[in-house]
């Protein structure tokens, strides 16, 4: 299993519907709502939106097969701490996450998608402006580790605490920072987004699990 690293670039123009894109805003079809969760408070939140994988156009990059090569990959966490917004009381931390802690969302079919944009109270937008994603086998050199299948180079221990030994990492997002957004994981570290093996021969997303690595 090797790793498929994502580029990530500010785009000459807008990024066009259900393409790959990282910040920004969801495609979600028609019938589908924001994903939302009740913090520890009572009081309701929306995940943050992190990126969204047109798996067509990863496609070439995964010869296992290990991802769908149709349709859209949305991911979504509790990494509001790590922007600087500090309103929700819970958030990912150094252990395995709770399954309410990420949401990623599999659409195998792109009919009826709409761009579904959060804003303030005085309508502006909550989310720091879109990156395009290009996907590649070869790490940039001294680039961020953006990765899908990451090795856990960032583990210092040898497996992930029980009952989780088995996962594997879907997703792993680097802290960075750009023109309107700083992301930093607990001192410059990483976020890991955590499947089964089992549950990626299935397709079947819905227990993602997230743990931040602090290097």
């Amino acid at each position: 299993m090797k790793p498929i690293y994502l580029i990530l670039e500010a785009p000459e123009s807008g990024i066009s519907q259900c393409a790959s894109r990282f910040w920004g805003n969801p495609d979600l079809p028609e019938n589908t709502p924001y994903p939302m969760y009740i913090d520890d408070e009572g009081d309701e939140f929306p995940y943050w939106f992190i990126c969204q994988i047109n798996l067509e156009e990863l496609a070439s990059y995964d010869p296992d097969n290990l991802l769908p090569h149709k349709g859209l990959l949305s991911f979504f966490a509790k990494i509001d701490r790590y922007m600087d917004s500090f309103a929700a009381t819970d958030c990912i931390s150094g252990y395995v996450s709770g399954a309410d802690a990420v949401r990623v969302l599999y659409f195998p079919a792109l009919d009826n998608m709409r761009e579904v944009v959060l804003v303030d109270d005085d309508d502006n937008p909550v989310t720091p402006s879109e990156l395009s994603i290009r996907f590649s086998t070869n790490n940039v050199e001294n680039g961020d580790e953006h990765e899908l299948f990451a090795p856990p180079t960032h583990r210092e221990w040898e497996n992930w605490d029980s009952p989780f030994e088995d996962r594997i990492i879907l997703l792993q997002i680097d802290s960075f920072s750009g023109e309107d957004f700083e992301l930093n994981f607990m001192d410059c570290g990483v976020l890991d987004l955590l499947i089964s093996r089992e549950d990626l021969k299935k397709r079947d997303f819905s227990d993602v699990r997230g743990i931040v690595l602090s290097t």
